[in-house]
């Protein structure tokens, strides 16, 4: 492989910053940037450790278990950061699951183009289309991790978790099906992955995440 692996985290990465100050747009007062940023690099660590793991384990006979597990673990993964005392309760912890989410996605960049190079596949078009199905992952974990700092935040995060855990089990039917099973459907499953992706990050950006400056809104009215 030409690139680096440095190189190809980095690319994940940029598009995550990206959409991370897109999204910040309306929150000002909400989080601390330091905060932020440490946040972030937590998720591409995590990320990192995530994507090893799938690169390295060879799936179950049973696929289902494999991809089970994995929404589990991943998710699991991005609440227990999120769940530390000084965040519970707190409405910047939804703010701070989005920033998580997003460098936890942008770990899978170079874990996805390694395994295309493993399956042989290195000319330029499959490995853009790779890329472009990481930008699923992005949108993906960006919106769960938000969604799952929401229930922190709310004090309902065991029905937020398993509620991202059910909605990670789709992707990564899609995403792990594409990985040991490629065919020529392989551009239509990477599309896939962005379209999927880019709902529930769209659901949560419009739905879940105005709510916390609805609740304080709320307050406000109730202390006049």
């Amino acid at each position: 492989m030409d690139v680096p692996i440095q190189g190809l985290l980095f690319v994940g990465i940029i598009p995550a910053l990206i959409l991370l100050f897109l999204s910040l747009k309306g929150y000002e007062g909400y989080y601390r940037d330091k905060t932020i940023f440490l946040i972030f690099v937590i998720g591409i660590i995590f990320g990192v450790i995530a994507a090893v793991l799938r690169l390295y384990l060879s799936p179950p006979p049973l696929l289902v278990v494999y991809i089970i597990l994995f929404a589990f673990f991943e998710q699991l993964l991005k609440t227990i950061v999120l769940n530390i005392g000084r965040l519970q309760y707190k409405k910047e912890t939804t703010i701070y699951g989005m920033a998580l989410g997003l460098g936890f996605g942008s770990s899978f960049t170079p874990f996805l183009v390694i395994i295309g190079s493993f399956s042989g596949h290195t000319s330029l078009d499959f490995l853009s289309l790779l890329i472009l199905g990481s930008m699923g992952f992005i949108l993906f974990h960006s919106a769960t991790g938000a969604y799952i700092g929401y229930g922190i935040y709310s004090g309902k995060m065991t029905r937020y978790l398993l509620t991202a855990i059910l909605l990670q089990l789709p992707f990564n039917t899609i995403s792990d099906l594409t990985r040991f099973y490629l065919d020529p459907k392989f551009p239509y499953y990477q599309a896939g992955l962005v379209i999927y992706g880019a709902i529930i990050f769209g659901y949560v950006v419009m739905k879940v995440m105005p709510r916390i400056l609805q609740d304080e809104v709320r307050k406000r009215s109730k202390k006049l």
